[in-house]
């Protein structure tokens, strides 16, 4: 086999001159913490972009989510239905506020949260719904609202995977009462780390700025009438935030040309099958994943494509799969262990060239076929 140089990414981010140019300007500034004008400006435009009335910066989507659920008070004795398919990060912050994480199935096609299983999995107990837009791709918003609706819970859109996403024209993360977004450097557009929540109640949009920033009052920044977070998104943060922003049409345009090259390539592999979207939906395709529906050995699959510099990443296993939260029971979240067992997660990083795309297509067709 001939040498292979140059790595084919998974999800690696694009920086350039653009960025450069922030950063020193972050810096010449002399604001380079939460202190400075590229914050504000940063979370203005984030605004815009999806269409809220107010955003917050944070340090990571994690905390957004975190701030989110301590915001509308849910703590210990609350539930709080999460979908089993996700990363740990959907599902631990409801720990974190003292409330227990319910996991529901996911649906077959789209592997997002099933909401006929979340209404099957209320009770009194349950406070709120946190939906995952996995890999980009949005869920059933109009299910999910209409049965927070019916039993009065509340809804954080986890949208941390999903910048740029729509569901019947509207930017995810903008139906529930908080949607949380991440610029962790494995996304769309990247801070480095850093995340979003966005949300209509100006009330309580301004309260989790005041808590993000160690609850600090504006009078006196050394007096602390509440307990806050140090969760603030840096000046630094957020100029390379704002570089990002100049060129994300460009990485969406290329998130979409990925996914479809992939989709005609392998399209005539019948054990081969890829996310759904609803009708109504449009991915933002964060990452492009394929199911194999016949029996095939994805850790075999993965250590013959990195011969070729490949990267990959196998589906989020289960986190009822995990230590913490085994003592869930497994037989409920079918369709999550099924997709993790076959699923595979290929190289979307607008790093690629589009023969980049068309070699991994062609050696997946090679090993698969063989």
């Amino acid at each position: 086999m001939p040498t292979i140089s140059k790595n084919i990414y998974l999800d690696a981010p694009s920086l350039g001159v653009a960025e450069k140019k922030y950063l020193v300007r972050a810096i010449d500034s002399g604001y380079v913490s939460s202190a400075g004008g590229f914050v504000n400006e940063f979370e203005d435009r984030f605004s815009r972009y999806v269409g809220a009335k107010k955003s917050v910066s944070t340090q990571s989507g994690t905390s957004a989510l975190h701030m989110a659920l301590y915001e509308l008070g849910i703590g210990k004795g609350d539930e709080v239905i999460v979908p089993a398919t996700t990363f740990i990060a959907s599902v631990n912050p409801v720990v974190y506020v003292g409330a227990k994480p319910v996991f529901a199935d996911i649906d077959e096609q789209t592997w997002n949260i099933d909401p006929e299983q979340v209404e099957r999995l209320l009770n009194k107990r349950t406070k709120a719904i946190i939906p995952v837009h996995l890999y980009g791709n949005p869920c059933d918003m109009d299910s999910i609202m209409k049965v927070a609706g019916r039993y009065h819970l509340h809804v954080i859109e986890d949208a941390t995977e999903s910048l740029g996403a729509k569901y019947k024209k509207r930017h995810t993360g903008t139906f529930g009462d908080f949607g949380c977004f991440s610029f962790n450097g494995n996304k769309l557009i990247t801070t480095g780390g850093g995340g979003m929540i966005v949300g209509r109640n100006t009330k309580k949009m301004e309260h989790i700025r005041f808590l993000v920033n160690q609850a600090k009052d504006k009078t006196n920044s050394l007096y602390h009438p509440e307990i806050g977070f140090n969760y603030r998104m840096t000046n630094i943060e957020a100029a390379l935030g704002l570089a990002q922003f100049e060129k994300i049409g460009i990485f969406l345009d290329k998130k979409k040309e990925v996914n479809s090259i992939y989709r005609k390539e392998l399209s005539d592999i019948d054990s081969i099958c890829f996310q759904d979207e609803y009708d109504s939906a449009l991915s933002s395709h964060w990452l492009t994943c394929i199911k194999f529906t016949e029996k095939i050995d994805v850790t075999w699959l993965q250590k013959k494509l990195r011969k070729y510099k490949i990267q990959t990443r196998r589906i989020f296993m289960p986190v009822i799969g995990f230590p913490p939260y085994r003592n869930h029971p497994k037989n409920t979240c079918n369709m999550a262990y099924k997709l993790y067992k076959s699923g595979l997660c290929l190289p979307s990083s607008v790093l690629n060239t589009k023969d980049d795309i068309y070699f991994v297509a062609r050696k997946i067709k090679e090993l698969v076929s063989k």
